[in-house]
């Protein structure tokens, strides 16, 4: 190597910047904590395939923990949490500091794009039980054709009480499935066509059966058998179909991908993968400098509406409450005007064998540590808050003193799509607030591929921003 050749390099290193890959800044002993820290994450993945699992579970690693209900009051340890109607958990820590503060705040979706039972959906065709469904959030439908699916949900009956129903999870439980049509019979009705004109959400119906009733009397005999089932099970009427919340997702358990186990592959990752790590950093900081909060919400794959969705009012409501607990006079308003929060939803990896739907060098790659995006919407920064350059220089900041593997990203090349997070919701209240999550191949598939590296640098990012001041 030349002298010239050497002073360049001193050069590139002192004031050029190249992304680290993860397992290259490995401390000693650190990729034993990743295993075993990804070992939780997948059986919390397991036990949560839906938002109302999600939520269950959040609470009751709370409450392990010494978190108690707000609804109770004061608590002395300053530890609560919140389960609004079933699909929000809002954990919070409170270290004795004013509220008007402000709060630091991970906020997390708990959804996850699914196929959801319509109210009527059991019917007979050509002596088989059929449900129809209505996909949720973004979806590629084909996939989700010819694979095992299992049933989760809850029926609510007119006397109020809640029936919950898992059934394909258990090695002994039955499965359902979608039909395909099959490669010899499917050269016009498929391959002729366009994509978006092959698979049609009307067709997306699960086999739920194909035994009869024995009462040849009986009509829809295939249909009533199905309901006979559940009725002899659950006590259900067909009525009470119109009252029930059910989704088919993905069967099985989350795995270890790749022959040195560096990945996980599994269901719903977006966003729970998110979900999981801010809910482990807020039970971990041991003293926290600030009032910190961990935001856990539904709707965030239909837009966020809704009364459990993020563009509700109840992060202010949910605010007021902390006020009003713990005595202390002041507005919810000023009290988010003065937060910070990190937005933690994931991004898209380049995908090696899709390159030229990303922009490379702005775009995230697998194992190179959490993802910090500071924009995202579509086209012109279409419906985004984008992060402004002060807040992304304290979180880079935050990051670089507490070791965290981390790069920037953003969601494909300018007109080639893109999509949105909760960002501008919390935005509105005047808060500095900007995208930070784990990037995830296959996104919104059915098997969505994460780096256990990057799952622990996300879990270590959520830590240092709630350790670090205002």
């Amino acid at each position: 190597m030349t002298d010239q050749d050497k002073e360049s390099t001193k050069i590139s290193e002192l004031i050029g910047y190249e992304k680290n890959n993860v397992w290259d800044k490995l401390a000693e002993g650190e990729k034993e904590l990743i295993f075993d820290f990804c070992g939780d994450y997948k059986n919390f993945l397991d036990i949560s395939k839906t938002e109302r699992e999600a939520v269950k579970n959040i609470i009751s690693s709370a409450v392990e923990r010494g978190f108690a209900d707000i609804n109770q009051g004061e608590n002395k340890n300053g530890k609560y949490y919140y389960n609004y109607r079933g699909k929000i958990a809002v954990l919070a820590r409170l270290n004795g500091n004013s509220l008007a503060r402000g709060l630091k705040i991970v906020a997390a979706h708990v959804d996850a794009p699914r196929l959801d039972l319509k109210q009527n959906p059991l019917y007979e065709e050509q002596d088989i039980a059929l449900l129809k469904t209505h996909y949720y959030g973004g979806i590629k439908k084909y996939q989700w054709l010819a694979r095992p699916l299992a049933l989760h949900g809850v029926f609510v009956l007119t006397d109020g009480s809640i029936k919950e129903i898992t059934i394909g999870e258990d090695d002994n439980d039955p499965i359902f499935s979608i039909d395909d049509l099959l490669p010899h019979l499917s050269r016009k009705s498929q391959e002729s066509k366009k994509l978006s004109e092959v698979f049609i959400g009307e067709k997306m119906n699960i086999i739920a059966g194909s035994i009869p009733l024995e009462n040849k009397e009986e009509k829809n005999r295939f249909k009533m058998a199905v309901m006979s089932y559940l009725h002899e099970n659950y006590g259900l009427t067909e009525k009470d179909f119109l009252s029930a919340e059910l989704e088919l997702v993905p069967a099985g358990k989350a795995r270890d991908l790749g022959f040195d186990r560096s990945m996980v592959a599994s269901y719903a990752q977006d966003d729970r993968v998110c979900v999981f790590t801010a809910m482990k950093a807020l039970f971990d900081v041991e003293n926290p400098s600030e009032n910190i909060l961990a935001f856990f919400m539904d709707k965030e794959e239909t837009g966020s509406s809704g009364n459990t969705g993020s563009d509700s009012r109840f992060l202010e409501y949910f605010t007021g409450m902390l006020l009003d607990t713990i005595g202390e006079e002041g507005r919810p308003l000023t009290v988010l005007a003065h937060s910070q929060c990190l937005s933690a939803d994931v991004n898209g990896a380049l995908n090696p064998d899709y390159q030229d739907v990303h922009e490379k060098m702005n775009a995230a790659k697998l194992g190179y540590g959490v993802c910090v995006t500071k924009f995202t919407g579509s086209g012109g920064k279409y419906n985004t808050s984008d992060a402004s350059a002060e807040f992304m220089g304290k979180v880079r900041r935050i990051f670089d003193e507490a070791g965290v593997v981390w790069q920037s990203g953003e969601l494909g090349k300018i007109d080639e799509g893109g999509g949105g997070t909760i960002a501008k919701f919390f935005a509105a209240y005047g808060m500095d607030v900007i995208d930070c999550g784990t990037a995830l191949l296959s996104m919104h598939s059915p098997l969505e591929i994460a780096s256990k590296g990057d799952i622990w640098n996300t879990y270590k990012a959520y830590k240092a921003f709630y350790e670090a001041g205002m």
